[in-house]
């Protein structure tokens, strides 16, 4: 089970190969924005698990970071560490998520759901959205190593090692 201070070092520090102390943590969560959204979601989406009262302070740290930074991940969604937020301002995550390691997203992308069943959207490790891309629908599976083009509409499962991009048709072909 990863630990809070494993994302920590990922996504603030930058990496397992890079030395860990609080006070680096600190200080760049006090310096740099989307780090700053990257801890307290992360101790949010802890807390969200947690039960009475945790659980409501959880959610007044969401709604206070939805306000501050325009980015809406929702409570309960899964999110392995190394996550990437490139620019980011518009971005939408649904609680129904399961997002493997090394996540990198760009700014006005949604992964939403359709409501047709309670399947959760899968995406693999080392995937890589372009901005303005989304990704809509029940049980989408995307693989491992994937790269979604910028505005690119994803309603469909995706194979690992590919690249996706929208012409007209949605383009899926292998790296």
């Amino acid at each position: 089970m990863t630990t809070l201070k494993d994302y920590f070092h990922a996504e603030i520090i930058g990496g397992k190969e890079k030395a860990f102390s609080w006070f680096k943590v600190f200080r760049r969560v006090r310096r740099s924005r989307l780090c700053h959204y990257l801890f307290w979601w992360r101790v949010a989406n802890k807390l969200h698990a947690k039960k009475g009262f945790l659980k409501s302070i959880s959610k007044f740290i969401n709604n206070s970071l939805i306000r501050r930074h325009s980015i809406e991940i929702m409570l309960g969604a899964e999110i392995g560490e190394g996550l990437v937020i490139g620019h980011g301002l518009g971005i939408v995550i649904t609680k129904n998520t399961k997002i493997g390691k090394n996540f990198v997203i760009r700014q006005n992308c949604t992964i939403g759901t359709d409501y047709k069943s309670k399947e959760p959207i899968v995406l693999g490790d080392n995937v890589n959205i372009g901005a303005g891309s989304c990704i809509i629908g029940s049980g989408i599976n995307i693989g491992d190593r994937v790269k979604i083009g910028a505005m690119s509409f994803v309603n469909k499962n995706i194979p690992s090692d590919s690249v996706v991009y929208s012409s007209k048709d949605l383009v899926v072909r292998p790296c």
